[in-house]
């Protein structure tokens, strides 16, 4: 059985997403209070919050289908000798290995969550208007 390994290019981007998610909710209050564009920083705020999200699925896929995987090496030698190869070991064997979705969920977030984002920005900007429009 070999140790559950931590994919570090989809740890680390969700991390430091956590930490603006922190940092921008520690500082909301001034940020509301002191900024005129909020329909920005919501939409700041959707896209890493959906960034974060894709990004901890793709983890937990990738701790999910390790953990499966070795649940399969009988004597935990980290090595699938013959006896402990049979079709559902093959198939959690594929699942690990076909990983493209989940190491390019780094990239594929960053364009899904963007265009989120930039509609969330949008609608946020014209309700802004017709309010200011509404108010004149």
């Amino acid at each position: 059985m070999t140790p559950i390994s931590i994919p570090q290019h989809l740890l680390i981007p969700a991390l430091i997403s956590l930490v603006l998610i922190l940092v921008i909710l520690i500082r909301l209050k001034w940020i509301f209070k002191n900024s005129k564009n909020k329909s920005i920083w919501i939409g700041i705020i959707t896209f890493l919050v959906i960034y974060m999200i894709i990004l901890g699925f793709a983890l937990y896929d990738d701790f999910y289908f390790q953990w499966d995987s070795n649940k399969y090496d009988l004597n935990m030698n980290g090595i699938f000798e013959n006896s402990e190869i049979n079709s559902d070991q093959q198939a959690a064997y594929q699942r690990l290995i076909n990983d493209t979705g989940r190491n390019f969920a780094v990239f594929t977030g960053l364009i899904f969550s963007g265009i989120i984002s930039l509609f969330v920005i949008l609608i946020g900007l014209g309700i802004e208007k017709y309010k200011r429009l509404k108010s004149e």
